[in-house]
C-alpha cells in the first residue's frame, strides 16, 4: 500500500479537535484488548504510533482520562472536549503517542501489519498469522515498526 503525501489530517466527530500529521506513523496495528473493545464498540481498535513531534494539534481541546492498566501504569487517554471521541493515549514510556487511526479523514493506507493482545480478542475475530501478533502486549514494538516499514518500501 502507498503512503500518501503527509502532513494528512484527522479529527474528532463534531470537528472541535483537528490534528495534522507530519510524517508516516511507525506502524499501525489492531488492538484487541478488553479497554479497547469497550472504547471503540467494536472487536478491536486500530493505533497508529506517531512521534510526539509529528502530531499537531490544529484546533480543539482534549479531556484527559487516567486509565490504569493491567500493569499498574496510568495511561492518558485523551478523547474531544466536546464529543468526546476517542483520539489518542499517551503511553508512560513518553516520546510518542498511540492515536485512533479511524480519526483520519483519509484511512484507506492506514492497513494494519499486526495485533496486540490476542489472548482477549473476541471467538470471532480472524487474526493474519502472517502478520507480527502479540498474545498480549507488545513490550518491544520494534517488530511492529519493521512490519510497517517492510509494508511500505518502495
Amino acid at each position: 500500500m502507498t503512503l500518501p503525501n503527509f502532513p494528512v489530517e484527522g479529527g474528532c466527530s463534531c470537528g472541535a479537535v483537528r490534528y495534522q500529521l507530519e510524517a508516516s506513523p511507525l506502524s499501525v496495528y489492531n488492538c484487541h484488548c478488553k479497554d479497547c473493545q469497550r472504547y471503540s464498540g467494536a472487536g478491536w481498535s486500530m493505533s497508529m504510533i506517531v512521534k510526539d513531534d509529528d502530531l499537531q494539534v490544529l484546533s480543539g481541546d482534549t479531556e484527559r482520562y487516567g486509565r490504569t492498566a493491567d500493569s499498574g501504569n496510568v495511561i492518558d487517554m485523551h478523547f474531544c472536549a466536546n464529543c468526546h471521541t476517542w483520539l489518542w493515549n499517551v503511553p508512560p514510556a513518553g516520546g510518542i503517542k498511540v492515536m485512533r487511526a479511524g480519526s483520519l479523514d483519509n484511512m484507506d493506507w492506514a492497513a494494519p501489519v499486526g495485533n496486540i493482545w490476542t489472548d482477549s480478542k473476541a471467538a470471532w475475530a480472524g487474526i493474519d498469522p502472517g502478520q507480527v501478533n502479540f498474545a498480549k502486549g507488545a513490550t518491544d514494538r520494534t517488530p511492529l515498526f519493521d512490519a510497517w516499514t517492510r509494508a511500505h518500501q518502495s
